[in-house]
């Protein structure tokens, strides 16, 4: 899924650009199945933060326990407020597995899929083309501009999924020293993932219901966007 007003920027013998794209099934099921994990994964830490905090939930557990003829102190009852916290964070770190294969799972979808569909392959067809008018400069541009932006989002998936295997493993000797600064990184690179998802389904609206219409649909049948 693309947000932007170019859908394919090819270079061919007449040096003229092609505002369509196709993705292939490959890309197509690690997108939508990519996103559900990055939802669900994204909701568990929403979810730990705030309804499902620890200290948040001490006095209701208390509260709870005392209509039930039992009484006990703040600590007990972090116990067991701590405890649904903790389930939490455990399902966060499972899906933060997934997470990381679907990062190898990328690396190998670009080197094995059709040349002309690899991003690789789209951004040196962008940068060599020779645009004749200021309107295909500004399409070049534009088109360049989300293509880059989709490297920074891969590098800050990349580096999310780093930083939490070694908060994972926490326990190795050699990642007890690096947690501190490790935990801060992960926890800055999570607000690049935010930015960048909302720009994200931002740009892909405003495109679908503009100038491309039909663009979410393509990424679900294969099918290129007509620009209008």
């Amino acid at each position: 899924m693309v947000s932007c007003r170019i859908k394919r920027l090819d270079l061919n013998i007449n040096n003229t650009l092609d505002l369509r794209q196709r993705h292939s099934a490959a890309i197509r099921i690690w997108h939508w199945s990519f996103f559900l994990i990055l939802t669900a994964s994204l909701a568990t830490v929403g979810l730990a933060s705030t309804l499902f905090r620890t200290r948040n939930n001490i006095a209701s557990v208390q509260t709870q326990l005392q209509k039930k003829g039992v009484a006990v102190n703040p600590d007990q009852a972090r116990a067991v407020a701590h405890e649904f916290n903790d389930k939490l964070w455990g399902l966060h770190t499972w899906l933060g597995y997934i997470l990381c294969f679907f990062v190898v799972v990328r690396i190998v979808i670009e080197w094995t899929q059709p040349s002309a569909e690899r991003l690789g392959r789209r951004l040196k067809a962008a940068l060599t083309f020779k645009p004749s008018s200021p309107q295909e400069r500004g399409e070049q541009q534009h088109y360049l501009l989300v293509k880059r932006s989709y490297l920074v989002f891969y590098a800050a998936i990349a580096v999310m999924a780093l930083t939490g295997l070694v908060l994972a493993f926490e326990n190795v000797t050699l990642f007890k020293e690096w947690r501190a600064p490790v935990k801060q990184l992960h926890a800055f690179v999570q607000y690049v993932i935010y930015g960048y998802v909302l720009l994200h389904l931002a740009g892909v609206i405003r495109a679908d219901i503009g100038q491309f219409p039909g663009i979410v649909s393509g990424m679900i049948n294969g099918r290129k966007s007509n620009p209008q």
